[in-house]
């Protein structure tokens, strides 16, 4: 086993930075390597493990595996419309379209805005999306990723798409015009730094959309799924969404994804018009199935916001104590953002000594994005830990 880093070198393309640890199994928040080294886990699979390491999910997809592992779209699937009905009943959603993948998923909602546009004029194609955004790295997801570092070696990409300055009103209304079809927007920057959407630009996005008569796509990859405290992150804002994007977490840690369209869209795209071989996945679904139902039939959202809240006044006291690492603190629920300036990188090291899994995100911001079900007790460890590791780099 402890060649396995090497085989990897040796066998996979090497489109990762891996890091030098070989996991053996994962249990609530905590990770296990081959040695036996318990580490807490603050990624989460980056938001893809929102209810950790957890054995009612192992359990039903073992569950529907035993009864069978795929059916093609030619036929009904029970877990697909258990988890469909679960989203629309409990969202604004009146239609679903599964997916393998978060950039799955934003290629459908790019396919879905284009028709919609195409209804009006054969000119009205053009979309809309922020810098610093991230919303996939296929060719059409890639260019509404609004960094230049993940584009620049693939150019040129799909053509229509334009960005504009995340928060800045005045940029945004420059960049809308009568061709405008979609408008695709995280609520929390997550790749870009856990940096959030201001009211005052929502509002103006919404009033922006109706002039022009283009789809609001709402990217909840990383932020949906119960990440904020909410549901959604969105649903803090008083609008609806003409269609939201979701993945990462959606099939608890197996690949998984879907776009939720509203009322007024959900009959744009017809029979042949887009499909998917392996989506929706009956196994996947059947894990997604499970963690809706925690989700939504728990009182796990409320439990977030008050872990969040009680993560964010420790992690403030902190920047009091430190304030020359420690700049800035900000997110919502749990996924926050700690703005490290150039210590992000030694923290993150450190931290992996201390049997601590960080991420970094933007080359400054320690992004925490734990299991949703993390205790005080769990969070308390990091804090320690944590708070060991500003002292070492100071």
């Amino acid at each position: 086993m402890k060649n396995l880093y090497e085989q990897d070198k040796k066998y996979i393309l090497n489109t990762y930075n891996r890091l030098d640890l070989i996991i053996d199994k994962g249990e609530g928040s905590y990770v296990f390597d081959i040695d036996g080294n318990k580490y807490l886990d603050m990624y989460s699979g980056i938001s893809v493990n929102n209810l950790g390491h957890d054995k009612g999910i192992v359990e039903a997809i073992i569950k529907q595996a035993s009864k069978y592992m795929h059916l093609s779209n030619y036929f009904v699937s029970e877990p697909v419309v258990n988890l469909a009905k679960l989203l629309v009943e409990n969202t604004f959603a009146s239609k679903v379209f599964f997916t393998n993948s978060g950039t799955e998923s934003n290629e459908a909602a790019i396919k879905l805005c284009r028709k919609y546009g195409k209804q009006t004029s054969e000119n009205k194609y053009e979309l809309l999306s922020a810098y610093n955004s991230f919303h996939g790295r296929t060719t059409g997801s890639l260019a509404l990723t609004g960094q230049e570092k993940y584009q620049k070696n693939f150019m040129p990409l799909i053509p229509g798409v334009s960005h504009f300055k995340y928060n800045d009103i005045e940029d945004l209304k420059a960049k809308v015009n009568k061709n405008t079809c979609g408008l695709f927007l995280e609520i929390i920057q997550g790749e870009g730094g856990i940096v959030e959407i201001s009211k005052e630009f929502m509002n103006e996005v919404i009033k922006l959309s109706k002039k022009y008569d283009f789809l609001i796509v709402i990217d909840e990859i990383q932020a949906g799924m119960g990440r904020t405290g909410d549901l959604f992150a969105y649903e803090q804002y008083d609008f609806t969404p003409h269609i939201v994007t979701i993945s990462k977490s959606v099939g608890g840690g197996i690949p998984l994804g879907a776009m939720l369209v509203s009322k007024d869209v959900e009959n744009i795209l017809q029979p042949g018009d887009h499909g998917s071989t392996f989506a929706a996945n009956p196994v996947s679904c059947a894990g997604g199935e499970y963690v809706m139902n925690k989700l939504v039939n728990t009182d796990l959202c409320n439990e977030v916001k008050s872990k969040g809240n009680y993560l964010k006044i420790k992690l403030n006291n902190l920047k009091e104590n430190y304030p020359h690492i420690i700049k800035d603190v900000r997110g919502r629920g749990l996924m926050i953002g700690v703005d490290v300036g150039l210590y992000a990188n030694d923290i993150k090291k450190i931290a992996q000594e201390n049997r601590l899994l960080l991420n970094s995100t933007n080359n400054t911001i320690i992004r925490l994005l734990p299991s949703l079900c993390i205790t005080t007790d769990e969070i308390n460890e990091f804090l320690t830990i944590f708070e060991k590791i500003l002292k070492e780099v100071k």
